[in-house]
Order: C-alpha cells, then structure tokens, then sequence
C-alpha cells in the first residue's frame, strides 16, 4: 500500500511535540520508578511511541524525496 502525503514546505520543522514527549517521558519515568505500568498507562505509552515513530519516518521518507528530486 501506497500513501500520498503532502507536506508543508517547511517539512524539515517536524519535531515530537511537547504534546507527545511530555507525557511519552512521564510514562517511561513511571516505569522506571515503579517497574510496570498499569494496562491503560501502557496501551497509552504504546501509542505515544507508535505516532513518534510514524512522525520520524515521515521525516526519513520525506528528505529522501527531497534529496532524490534535488
């Protein structure tokens, strides 16, 4: 499967928000302190690192293209 996206120009700002890295650390300092994390703190660290993932290879994909294009 094949997924188009459009990017802004300044494609290359793209960083993990404080909105996802505040409470992506939180958890993993929970986890550290306490040694688990409930199933709900989990499920919700779970998908914190999926969307930093899909953020970071939106990035690789994207200055792949632009290097290809240059």
């Amino acid at each position: 499967m094949t997924i188009h996206l459009e990017l802004p120009r300044d494609w290359q700002a793209l960083r993990i928000s404080g909105a996802l890295q505040e409470p992506l650390q939180h958890l993993l300092d929970l986890q550290d302190a306490q040694g688990n994390l409930s199933s709900q703190e989990r499920r919700e660290a779970e998908v914190l690192v999926q969307l930093v993932a899909m953020l970071a290879l939106v990035r690789l994909r994207a200055d792949a293209a632009q290097k290809r294009s240059a």
